[in-house]
């Protein structure tokens, strides 16, 4: 492989730094299901529903900058109150998850997970 157009990574410390090292001209996106399922791990079963629709407003958000609007909304109101770790892991990973606000609707639904690629992987193990 000579270069990577799209790195799409699940939280593993590291690894976009070692892609960038190896692949400087790779944009390197975190995975939003894995963020997400990070994030509700903060929050206690009986909030889960809730939280998770109060954050679809930063990963639907139309572009980078309505995300960043959403998430400081989010960390304003009561859920980002209540589970803090949430808004603070959302922005430490954001120079990772902001690439996703740069590609079409259509194509953000592909780059939404790797999961579908950890299935690949997984039947061909």
């Amino acid at each position: 492989m000579e270069d990577i157009l799209l790195a799409v990574v699940d939280g593993l410390k590291g690894f976009p730094e070692a892609i960038r090292a190896v692949f400087p001209e790779a944009t390197v996106q975190t995975c939003i299901v894995h963020l997400l399922r990070y994030s509700l791990g903060f929050v206690s079963f009986k909030d889960r529903r809730d939280v998770a629709t109060a954050l679809k407003d930063i990963y639907r958000a139309k572009d980078d900058i309505a995300a960043s609007v959403a998430l400081d909304a989010f960390e304003a109101g009561p859920w980002g109150a209540k589970y803090p770790a949430i808004v603070q892991s959302w922005r430490r990973a954001w120079h990772e998850v902001i690439p996703f606000y740069a590609v079409p609707d259509d194509v953000r639904r592909i780059l939404y997970t790797t999961n579908s690629i950890e299935a690949l992987n997984a039947k061909l193990r």
